[in-house]
């Protein structure tokens, strides 16, 4: 058992991440039921498609509201507690709920406001997180780190979550959100076990909220590679916030692949971040991370053109199955090229940054999805998304040069 131990989490990365580690596999399980449950109890509750989308805009817009007050937060006080208590505070409104499903009295605006308001404290949690890792690993390991940690959330949220999610739907529209708080609470338990140094600066308590924000934007515009990555992110986004926000839709009518078939979706995708993961040393030790990002763009904008096109979930989960591939090594490049370059102390608001060009272009992308089934259909997100996302793909290219020229970054980044 221990030498699976040392290969999961090698003794060079320390007891603070693998307790970091288990917490976030641990959550990971529950927010991965919550992937395939959450749309499909907004879908118990309605057929309306902009509804449906509204369910999506719930989950992102608490980064673009509040995104960059997580960061002066996180950067201010104990990144380990942030996570404590915005996972308690999960729990809790899971708890509420269940509540609210069991007893019958559940409605769409309730899960709405439940899903906006877990969104929020997920996000508080997430920024933290992501700050707290370099405090405990080395920066040459952070790669290595990052994988592990997108080896589990590809595992169990993306693989084992969203089939379990609807599964346990399908028992009772209660269970799978009573299991995700229980999930959350041992979550809270593990990370609290983390043995994290202290801030390297004293922050001065009367600074201004503004002035923290503003130094955070300021970083961003002033380092070519995450200033890219920032814009990059933001605009691709907008397409695939589109094509996503009705994503039950499009499995569950377009498909016909009905609830259980929905949970099936998100899962081939997470297998094809699992083939991501096996390859990622190989990928970045041949393939420089500037035309890594091209390729990972073309074929984002590839997946909308095959999506839109066909009927077939025979054609539609190989596509899905890539699209993961995709997102994996481009997310776990995106984070490690950000976390290399930024100080410690700007962590926090340097992610928040961040998160808000993740999430603006999901909540922008949402809202046009959702109007544009409403009116058109629900392949009209994906044709969107095609078109958009390849005049994105033209404009940003050039620009894409930047990440390979990021501090330490275009070094191979082991696994």
């Amino acid at each position: 058992m221990s030498r699976v131990l040392d290969v999961v989490a090698p003794p060079r990365l320390g007891t603070p991440f693998r307790w970091l580690l288990a917490s976030s596999w641990t959550s990971n399980v529950g927010d991965g039921i919550a992937i395939a449950a959450g749309p499909l109890l907004v879908a118990s509750q309605t057929d309306e498609p902009f509804l449906v989308a509204l369910a999506a805009l719930a989950v992102w817009a608490p980064p673009l509201l509040f995104g960059l007050y997580a960061g002066v937060l996180t950067d201010r006080i104990d990144r380990r507690r942030i996570v404590m208590t915005v996972d308690l505070v999960r729990v809790a409104v899971l708890t509420v709920l269940v509540t609210f499903v069991v007893t019958g009295a559940v409605s769409v605006v309730v899960v709405l406001v439940a899903l906006f308001a877990l969104g929020t404290a997920e996000m508080f949690a997430d920024n933290a997180s992501a700050a707290l890792l370099p405090m405990v690993v080395a920066r040459d390991d952070l790669a290595i780190a990052n994988s592990r940690l997108q080896v589990g959330f590809i595992t169990v949220n993306q693989l084992v979550g969203p089939p379990l999610g609807a599964l346990l739907f399908a028992a009772g529209s209660a269970w799978p959100f009573a299991a995700q708080a229980l999930l959350v609470l041992v979550g809270a338990v593990l990370v609290s076990r983390v043995a994290a140094p202290t801030l390297p600066r004293e922050v001065d308590s009367v600074s201004k909220v503004s002035h923290d924000i503003a130094e955070g934007f300021r970083w961003v515009w002033h380092h070519a590679a995450v200033r890219t990555l920032v814009l990059t992110i933001f605009t691709f986004n907008i397409t695939f916030g589109a094509a996503w926000s009705v994503l039950v839709l499009y499995a569950t009518e377009r498909l016909d692949l009905g609830a259980v078939g929905f949970g099936l979706v998100t899962t081939v995708g997470a297998a094809g971040g699992l083939l991501g993961t096996l390859s990622y040393g190989w990928i970045t030790r041949h393939v420089s991370l500037g035309d890594l990002m091209r390729i990972g763009l073309v074929i984002e904008t590839l997946t909308h053109l095959g999506l839109a096109l066909t009927t077939e979930p025979l054609v539609a989960l190989p596509i899905f199955f890539v699209f993961g591939a995709h997102a994996f090594v481009w997310g776990t490049t995106s984070i490690t090229v950000r976390q290399r370059a930024v100080p410690t102390e700007l962590q926090g608001r340097v992610g928040s940054v961040y998160l808000v060009g993740v999430f603006g272009g999901l909540v922008a992308g949402s809202g046009i999805g959702g109007l544009l089934a409403q009116h058109h259909g629900v392949t009209a997100p994906f044709w969107f998304a095609f078109v958009g996302s390849a005049v994105f793909v033209v404009l940003i290219w050039r620009q894409l040069s930047h990440i390979a020229h990021a501090d330490g970054a275009d070094a191979p980044l082991a696994v």
